[in-house]
């Protein structure tokens, strides 16, 4: 670990108005502490935000709830309203990493983790345009089992790690960010990017600027809505493909559809194709099956997770149907 400069925040506008291009705010550490160990992550200076006012769930005047940015996993997908109303996001936050890392892990902190990819989390291999822009993908002819389907480059075709992300995908959630230049609300499908020519920026964030709560809209497809997650363990491992499904209902008609991806892309990926031909369509198990088939639609298999293709579209309709029973 290289040496850096440690600031504690006890307020908001301390907090931004410390952060910076080479800076990092602590929260949870589950992610950023081994990324700084491995010297992945070498930045100049930390800025400790754990004793923010931000560790709070509480309601929206629109009927929603905001989600403090240091508000753990553990207690947010044990909150009694997020398992009432928000069902899909409780599901998916169990789902990830292991009781004690979701005791640490913060909502913040969760959508900043970053990828798993052997190549990036590892010095060793000198080629990760992610860690290191310019040097090359190990991943395209190496190891890629895990590895995008979906919204890949030559540049870099690492996965998005975050379960809880994938939720909040699906439930059109809004990332509030703050910094010295005021307040900025991203939409959650917006917050995450592809890698592009510029696979090393994971987000969207401008420098500096630090996620302060996340927004759930007051629609939390509470009645029909499922998480499934495809992994090569019951627990403590990555998604070879999940899927978040929230359908609204009335009289046996699909009234609107969401479906997000996780697994098979730089970032939660949105089946919009599916969404549109599921929203009209009765509760019907052909139906399930046509709309989950073109999740997929133009995806780029590397050597060893060409499985995949046909992996995400089953999961998508077991999904659905999950989805569709769990009223």
């Amino acid at each position: 670990m290289n040496p850096f400069a440690y600031v504690r925040a006890e307020r908001v506008e301390d907090a931004v108005a410390a952060g910076g291009a080479d800076v990092r705010f602590l929260a949870g550490g589950t992610n950023l502490v081994d990324l700084m160990k491995n010297r992945v992550e070498q930045p100049a200076a930390i800025v400790d935000i754990t004793r923010l006012p931000l560790a709070r769930i509480v309601e929206t005047q629109d009927g929603g709830l905001s989600i403090g940015a240091l508000v753990t996993n553990a207690d947010c997908a044990n909150d009694a309203r997020v398992r009432t109303r928000y069902p899909l996001l409780s599901r998916a936050l169990l789902s990830g990493a292991s009781p004690q890392l979701r005791n640490m892990a913060t909502t913040g902190g969760n959508l900043l983790q970053r990828t798993r990819c052997g190549y990036f989390m590892d010095p060793a291999f000198p080629a990760c345009n992610k860690r290191s822009p310019g040097s090359g993908c190990g991943a395209l002819d190496g190891h890629n089992r895990m590895h995008a389907i979906l919204g890949a480059s030559p540049q870099c075709i690492a996965t998005h790690p975050s379960d809880m992300a994938v939720a909040l995908a699906a439930l059109e959630a809004v990332v509030v960010v703050r910094s010295p230049r005021g307040e900025r609300r991203i939409p959650m499908e917006e917050f995450h990017r592809l890698p592009g020519d510029r696979p090393e920026r994971d987000t969207t964030l401008a420098p500096g600027e630090l996620i302060v709560a996340v927004e759930l809209p007051s629609a939390g497809f509470a009645e029909r809505s499922a998480y499934l997650k495809v992994r090569d363990r019951a627990s403590y491992a990555f998604a070879l493909v999940s899927a978040a499904v929230a359908l609204d209902v009335h009289d046996g008609t699909i009234r609107e559809a969401r479906v997000a991806l996780g697994g098979v892309a730089h970032k939660p990926w949105r089946a919009r194709e599916t969404e549109r031909l599921l929203t009209g369509a009765r509760l019907d198990a052909d139906v399930f099956a046509r709309a989950a088939k073109v999740c997929v639609a133009g995806a780029q298999p590397r050597r060893e997770n060409a499985f995949k293709i046909e992996l995400a579209p089953r999961t998508v309709e077991r999904a659905l149907q999950l989805a569709s029973r769990s009223a």
